[in-house]
């Protein structure tokens, strides 16, 4: 059915049928933020350095210019510089490229809506992305509550909120505030968490979290207030020492979206690169680069922005109730037949 997707579409109407409303889901999201005074832009796909994620690039090379170049992993950091240059609400259906793994949630290869807008921060992007994908769900079904494989899910606005260091605490029994490296590593240990002496306190956060606690929330969730360690372009939270004001939207066990008041001090931002170039040094091939001409850019000034992605392809997946990523892609990567046995 994947690979010769020409077949599959002609003896499947209802496999037509996903695809014609995946492009009524992103013309939906066009339409809510084009009538808010948002602009759609095209950033580049080839970059000098990838930034804006936590990723593994694929790495090319430009013959002309002779240097190595990179597919983006984000557009983030470029999206960002538009907001510097006085654009106040910039969208993007983003094509990414991560040189990972693939599986029925992900693909090397796919699309992610990414949005900043000057003058809002985290809070106020909740209220925005739960109105959002309660219009989608509206528009697709007529209603708000959905099937998704075994479970109902509402879309309906207000959503639970819940910061990340309560969630690991409330399916854990474990508090985690304040712990260091070692101590983290002792509770990875504990939960029988395998990980890798590469990463930073960061990853073992996020590890902990997607092991324990990520899959138990089914009904839309935001988890909030992530420690900073783990937020290397989000802005320190206003009240509480050593967060930082990012959400995560939790949908059906998965991570829909993910948002942040945006980072726009130079002086942090070139301190927290740093502390990625470390991470890099001791073997995490996901730790960001430093992008000198991002930082010169907020140099010049950003103002206080929020900014959020949205993966496209599993929020298609949640809203059509399919099951693989695969299914909501005309073309997903296979291994080339000239390879199979």
């Amino acid at each position: 059915r994947y690979r010769q997707r020409y077949a599959d579409l002609i003896i499947n109407p209802s496999v037509k049928e996903t695809f014609v409303k995946r492009t009524l889901l992103m013309t939906t999201i066009r339409e809510y933020l084009n009538s808010r005074g948002a602009l759609e832009v095209d950033t580049p796909v080839l970059q000098a350095i990838p930034g804006g994620a936590a990723a593994r690039p694929f790495a090319t090379h430009h013959n002309a210019l002779d240097v190595p170049f990179y597919l983006r992993i984000a557009n983030e950091l470029y999206l960002k510089r538009l907001i510097v240059g006085g654009f106040e609400w910039v969208y993007e259906f983003s094509r990414n490229f991560r040189n990972e793994g693939m599986d029925r949630t992900h693909n090397p290869e796919f699309t992610v809506l990414e949005w900043y807008t000057a003058y809002k921060d985290y809070i106020w992007m909740m209220e925005i992305t739960e109105q959002l994908f309660e219009k989608i769900a509206m528009t697709l079904h007529g209603k708000t509550e959905l099937t998704v494989g075994d479970k109902t899910i509402n879309f309906k606005a207000p959503y639970r909120r819940i910061s990340i260091i309560e969630a690991i605490q409330e399916n854990t029994g474990i508090d985690i505030t304040g712990m260091d490296e070692a101590a983290l590593r002792e509770v990875c240990k504990k939960l029988h968490i395998d990980v890798a002496p590469t990463i930073g306190k960061g990853k073992l956060i996020d590890e902990i979290f997607g092991s324990t606690s990520e899959p138990k929330y089914i009904q839309p969730t935001f988890i909030i207030d992530y420690p900073i360690e783990m937020s290397p372009l989000t802005k320190k939270h206003r009240s509480k020492e050593g967060l930082v004001e990012r959400f995560e939207l939790m949908v059906n066990g998965k991570e829909l979206a993910n948002a942040y008041t945006e980072l726009n001090d130079p002086i942090d931002q070139r301190k927290r690169f740093e502390e990625q170039l470390g991470l890099m040094e001791r073997g995490d091939d996901e730790a960001m680069f430093i992008d000198h001409d991002f930082l010169r850019a907020l140099e010049y000034g950003m103002p206080p922005t929020s900014g959020i992605g949205i993966g496209i392809d599993r929020l298609c997946m949640m809203m059509l109730n399919q099951p693989s990523i695969q299914d909501v892609l005309f073309f997903p990567q296979m291994k080339p037949e000239s390879n199979i046995d």
